[in-house]
């Protein structure tokens, strides 16, 4: 009966709501708690870990070396080019390496002091380019926290699919008191990373207590009003690292922020959803093959889009994948749709 089913319905349908695989699949279902969720977990569990979460996890990890690598480089060559271009440099100067590694975590943390500026034609195009290499980077930054973002969002939707509504509330509270959790922990290292600056700038740049304070606010903001900077060879030794590490940190502050208020809207949103009374026309709306009943794979599409997981684009795109994989045309995926490549490893 669900192969007859199948056959009749779209190739991403057919994919879902066919319980049985061909025998010739080694993908053998282990665990079916109902119908729901036994279409889209084969061979997992409740109780086993999602692999979906740690290959996420995985890629998290090797994103943050990526960035962390891109940033040495950029800030080595950086600080080689600036070092050379020492002569072509005018302002208030110190240690020639120091003011080098100082002048470049200014410039890529837009903070801009102005205590050190370029003075000839060859190092204001260097510093042009760096400013705009900077920004790159920063875009690689936010790309990788857009990329974390989704990721953690389709982590937990998965999790929900394989969950009762009470189970799912709470574990969207878990993760959402987690997050709450990081980031008072990143403001308390925040307002330390603010006293140290404030105390360095007392009794190092000899600043008064406002006005230390003022140049710290300025230069976390990312201000720079350049009124009030490191003048002096220890200072800036201790600028170096404590502007890289308050940008960092007030960067995830902000990451924080904004994932709280994503996972606020979006467990407000399925709560919604999973928890609206059925009627009708939602019936009717969710019958995409108009055979008066629907089936596991119509109810998933149907929540996943009013959940806003998933679009008519998305469906589409997805639709074209499996008839392009499906070989054979016979409207299911075997072995023997595979790459003969794929199929010796296998």
């Amino acid at each position: 009966m669900a192969s007859n089913d199948a056959k009749g319905k779209g190739p991403l349908q057919a994919s879902l709501v066919n319980p049985t695989p061909q025998t010739s699949m080694t993908d053998v279902p282990t665990h079916r708690s109902d119908p729901l969720t036994g279409s889209v977990s084969r061979g997992t569990s409740n109780n086993d870990p999602n692999p979906c979460s740690t290959s996420n996890s995985r890629k998290s990890h090797q994103n943050l070396k990526l960035v962390a690598l891109v940033l040495a480089v950029y800030l080595g060559l950086g600080t080689v080019c600036f070092y050379l271009l020492e002569p072509q440099m005018t302002g208030h100067k110190t240690n020639e390496i120091i003011d080098a590694v100082y002048f470049c975590i200014v410039t890529m943390a837009t903070v801009g002091y102005g205590d050190i500026v370029p003075n000839s034609v060859l190092s204001k195009l260097f510093v042009c380019v760096f400013a705009f290499a900077g920004m790159a980077l920063v875009a690689l930054g936010l790309t990788k926290a857009v990329d974390y973002f989704m990721k953690k969002q389709a982590d937990l939707l998965i999790n929900a699919l394989h969950m009762d509504q009470n189970a799912s509330e709470a574990k969207y509270e878990q993760n959402y008191k987690g997050v709450k959790y990081k980031c008072l922990v990143v403001i308390i290292i925040i307002l330390m990373l603010m006293i140290a600056g404030t105390a360095v700038l007392a009794t190092v740049e000899k600043l008064d207590l406002i006005d230390a304070f003022y140049c710290v606010s300025v230069t976390v903001t990312t201000l720079g009003y350049g009124d009030k900077s490191f003048k002096t060879e220890r200072g800036r030794i201790f600028a170096v690292f404590w502007i890289l590490t308050s940008s960092i940190f007030v960067a995830q502050f902000l990451c924080y922020i904004t994932e709280l208020h994503v996972q606020r809207g979006q467990r407000e949103l399925v709560k919604q959803v999973l928890s609206q009374k059925i009627t009708s026309k939602d019936l009717e709306a969710a019958d995409l093959d108009k055979d008066k009943s629907v089936e596991p794979a119509e109810f998933i599409l149907d929540r996943l889009k009013k959940m806003e997981k998933i679009s008519e684009d998305d469906i589409a795109d997805i639709k074209e994948e499996f008839r392009k994989r499906d070989v054979n045309k016979s409207n299911t995926l075997t072995e023997s749709d595979l790459p003969q490549s794929t199929q010796v490893e296998n």
